[in-house]
């Protein structure tokens, strides 16, 4: 029997976040089990690979979605690139950016947004790798080879960027709401 559920009907979505809920506490416990050797042998085998289908139920973007971030991403690229370069490399310390400054940042930035990735925790680039050029320009001067104003703005940006983005997401959300 098929039941019609008009988008005023906030119980269904409530019995589907239930469901996420149970799915994911499910997860953690059978992970837990995992770690510690509860589970072992050709079972440990088989229900790893069912977790990995059940992630696949909450863990999930679609293509769509993907694609667009990507080409947000590049036309921003394209166009901001050179501003970017220059803030990042020029404008963060007082002294130009050696290869080895750039190397070590560069390498601290990749292996951090690698543990950051393993563990499923958001980073974002831009702020991993500024903060690590900043780092290479104090170990090589001190703090005083850091242009304050610069980090100020960084940071003023870094503070302005989750709430900026929440309120543009909501009105882009009503707005999409309501022509949709």
């Amino acid at each position: 029997m098929a039941v019609a559920l008009d988008s005023t009907d906030t119980s269904h979505k409530k019995q589907v976040f239930e469901v996420r809920e149970n799915i994911q506490s499910l997860v953690k416990t059978l992970d837990a089990d995992l770690k510690i050797g509860l589970i072992r042998g050709a079972v440990a085998t088989d229900v790893k690979r069912e977790l990995k289908t059940l992630r696949t139920y909450y863990e999930f973007a679609p293509t769509w979605v993907i694609l667009l971030i990507s080409l947000c991403l590049g036309v921003g690229t394209m166009i901001g690139w050179k501003r970017i370069v220059v803030t990042i490399g020029e404008k963060i310390g007082k002294t130009h950016l050696t290869y080895a400054q750039g190397a070590s940042a560069e390498i601290c930035a990749a292996a951090t947004i690698g543990v950051s990735t393993s563990f499923g925790l958001p980073v974002s680039t831009t702020h991993v790798l500024s903060s690590g050029i900043a780092g290479t320009m104090v170990a090589s001067g001190g703090i005083v080879n850091l242009q304050k104003k610069t980090i100020a703005n960084i940071g003023l940006a870094w503070l302005l960027t989750l709430p900026v983005t929440f309120f543009l997401s909501a009105v882009l959300f009503y707005f999409l709401r309501i022509i949709l």
